[in-house]
């Protein structure tokens, strides 16, 4: 049925959200006052018509735009843009009931990220497709333009696809490659690869090993299982440089994570020992340990040698004691933060409830949160300000460029 809607808002998820007498119907790539018309299918808006646009529309930077699903809001203007980021963090604040000074987004500019994960699939024709899925749908988008990504790894592309080719051995192989720009070269960790029948061939993994090496990648993986290493791919953190593990953790985008770093920094300066909890590789830990000794704790064993393996790449730091432990299941306990006074968590999009209870018995006076998800965060929150914290301040990021995601860093202080 075709209806003509008018769009009230932007929704969590990025598409625009009209009211009716049968409910909310969800319009995507729409912006709040436009008037639109489609078939209304499910509770969406379908064939989207804008009748009348917004004067807050602007014209889309990417040739694919409206089919990739890797962007959904490319075509709102910055300011309004930035503004709606900053409201999805008040609203999941406001749902814990907390009230707190929320800064003006952080932006970031487009071509810069540095980690793509690039799903290969063998087209009818048998050419390699590299892309991107498109907008709910499994149906895979072929990408040779990419205004988010950093530009050394779009002119990667036609090389990626070739190394692809070796793993769709299998019909039922789905690559991923998940594609990082390091300080020695591109870095490519493959998963999605059929292993119950063999998993890759002899023949397959010299043919992505050749094609890696002609394209001169520091390291080519499968699933974590380094295949060749010209290079150790490395990353800066702070004044340190660390081996990144294959397949290991990084934030996507410099200009995000070193705004992020910076404010953590500042909030816990004149502390005696910081603890560095979720810290993978050291990406907090080695700027905090300018400021004081740092304990650094994350699951990841690989991260934790990582880290250690970068400390004598810095000089002038504190000492670092780094521990892999899995603190979702064996969250640090107060005797175990003894001495601390300030606490970084960078936990994943889950939150850390667990280790959250634990931080009110602690002798810290400040705990930065730094969070992916602003509802898990929110939920966490509520636990320190129920014990006596209080959320001084909380900076939204946009690390992920026209997406409906939404970074930030929240600072509480007893």
């Amino acid at each position: 049925m075709t209806e003509t809607l008018t769009i009230a808002r932007v929704g969590g998820q990025g598409d625009g959200i009209a009211m009716t007498p049968d409910g909310p119907v969800f319009a995507p790539l729409t912006l709040p006052g436009e008037v639109v018309r489609g078939e209304v299918r499910d509770g969406r808006l379908e064939a989207v018509e804008i009748l009348t646009p917004s004067p807050e529309r602007i014209a889309p930077v990417s040739p694919h735009y409206g089919d990739c699903g890797g962007c959904s809001l490319q075509h709102w203007a910055a300011g309004p843009y930035l503004d709606w980021k900053r409201e999805q963090v008040l609203l999941a604040l406001a749902r814990e009931r907390i009230e707190t000074d929320v800064e003006p987004t952080v932006a970031v500019p487009a071509g810069t990220r540095r980690r793509l994960a690039l799903h290969a699939r063998r087209g009818e024709d048998g050419r390699v497709v590299l892309g991107f899925k498109a907008r709910k749908s499994w149906r895979l988008v072929e990408v040779t333009a990419c205004p988010v990504a950093d530009p050394r790894l779009v002119a990667a592309f036609p090389a990626l696809r070739r190394i692809a080719d070796a793993f769709l051995e299998h019909p039922k192989s789905a690559p991923t490659l998940h594609v990082t720009w390091t300080l020695t070269g591109l870095d490519v960790d493959v998963t999605g690869v059929e292993r119950r029948s063999g998993g890759l061939s002899g023949d397959a993994r010299m043919r992505a090993i050749q094609e890696a090496a002609a394209a001169d990648l520091a390291r080519l993986s499968l699933a974590g299982e380094t295949l060749m290493m010209e290079r150790q791919p490395r990353v800066a953190f702070g004044d340190a440089t660390v081996p990144l593990p294959a397949g290991g953790f990084l934030q996507a985008v410099p200009e995000a994570e070193a705004a992020m770093v910076e404010r953590a920094v500042e909030a816990v300066r004149g502390a005696k020992k910081i603890a560095d909890l979720f810290c993978g590789a050291g990406t907090f830990t080695f700027p905090l340990a300018r400021v004081a000794p740092v304990l650094a704790a994350d699951a990841s064993a690989a991260g934790i040698a990582a880290l250690k393996a970068g400390v004598g790449t810095a000089k002038g730091l504190k000492p670092i004691t780094a521990e892999a432990r899995d603190l979702f299941r064996r969250p640090l306990a107060p005797y175990d933060l003894r001495g601390c006074d300030a606490v970084v968590m960078d936990p994943p999009r889950a939150g850390a409830i667990e280790q959250t209870r634990q931080l009110p018995g602690t002798k810290a006076a400040v705990v930065v949160g730094v969070s992916c998800n602003p509802v898990t965060f929110a939920r966490d929150a509520r636990i320190l300000i129920d014990a006596g914290f209080r959320l001084e301040r909380v900076t939204p990021v946009d690390q992920f460029l026209w997406s409906a995601h939404v970074e930030l860093v929240g600072v509480f202080r007893r």
